[in-house]
């Protein structure tokens, strides 16, 4: 099988291909990645050492060979996006070239190719907006409330009307919140535990009393690989390991973890419009056999052991003058 992975460098993106061809050395995987900030070169020589990985640096949102590209997949996993929602607040245009006009590109070269069997959307809980009780379902009204959730929610509609109009073979799949190696350390977890490494304030938004449901990123790996072998065209599915924590019980962990005391922890003005709480009902994926391998408290212990012994790879995006510049540039009293 042939495989094309967009957004193949970042967080999800190089675990997945990490975990499909340790586990299918017969696949063939083409990671296509523009490399932005998000993508950590670093990342990139790890998955080198997978023969059945090929790379092609490219920006699919202006790629006119993408076609080519795509002629003789099987399979394509679109995970390329801008995901950060503080950075979507500062500036939204990127969110929506990445996320709205490269899938147009992957979803149109798909109509005009006709060989792929299966797209697999990556999507995000987000889209939903907040909720106060209980869990969206995959019909919930689509209620995005910052510029990544709605360049997000933008991209999932477009898609399902390339499936009505087109037919083209697409799975949406939106996951709660992931953690796990390789992460950027401008996100929630890895920022905490990388400053809890330097001794250096942790930012809490208001009174951390937002809740989270987390997803241990091996596990959105495994689900991915079964909505590939099973997962129907035309649905969408959900996919949470039903694990709700507060931000700042999260933040607790962490710290205990690696015995750095509480004090580190600095509350911050709160994000604009910032949800308080996202629920998935994923009743459907369950039904197709899938459950989460890993607790969360068992997956924080390998995130942070994953982080401690390697401050190469995420000091390296630390000591940029891009993150230096952005870091200090939203938390200026730390």
């Amino acid at each position: 099988m042939k495989i094309a992975v967009t957004g193949g460098c970042g967080f999800i993106g190089s675990n997945f291909i990490n975990y499909i061809c340790r586990k299918h050395p017969e696949y063939n995987v083409i990671n296509l990645d523009k490399m932005t900030y998000a993508a950590n070169p670093l990342t990139l020589q790890m998955l080198r050492k997978y023969k059945n990985h090929s790379f092609v640096k490219i920006d699919i949102a202006e790629a006119m060979e993408i076609e080519q590209i795509l002629e003789n997949c099987e399979v394509i996993v679109h995970f390329a996006a801008e995901t950060h929602v503080d950075r979507s607040l500062q500036n939204a245009e990127n969110f929506l070239t990445t996320d709205i006009i490269g899938t147009y590109r992957i979803i149109e070269a798909i109509r005009k190719i006709k060989v792929v069997k299966k797209y697999i959307h990556i999507s995000t809980d987000e889209v939903y907006g907040s909720i106060e009780k209980g869990s969206f379902a995959e019909d919930a009204r689509l209620n995005p409330t910052n510029p990544y959730a709605a360049s997000k929610a933008s991209a999932d509609l477009l898609v399902l009307s390339y499936i009505r109009c087109y037919k083209i073979p697409a799975v949406i799949v939106r996951f709660v919140n992931n953690f796990g190696p390789f992460q950027h350390p401008e996100k929630f977890i890895p920022l905490a535990i990388t400053n809890a490494i330097e001794n250096k304030k942790i930012p809490l938004y208001g009174n951390g009393f937002q809740m989270r449901d987390w997803l241990f990123v091996e596990d959105t790996c495994r689900a991915i690989e079964l909505l590939i072998d099973r997962g129907e065209t035309g649905e969408i599915y959900h996919v949470s390991a039903h694990q709700e924590k507060r931000n700042i019980d999260v933040l607790k962990k962490i710290l205990a973890l690696l015995g750095k005391d509480e004090k580190l922890i600095v509350s911050v003005p709160d994000r604009i419009a910032h949800d308080v709480r996202y629920s998935l009902s994923c009743e459907k994926i369950e039904k197709l056999g899938f459950q989460p391998a890993r607790n969360f408290d068992d997956g924080l212990v390998r995130t942070v052991k994953w982080y401690k012994e390697n401050q190469y790879w995420w000091t390296f995006i630390k000591n940029s003058d891009e993150f230096q510049k952005y870091y200090k540039n939203k938390y200026p009293s730390l």
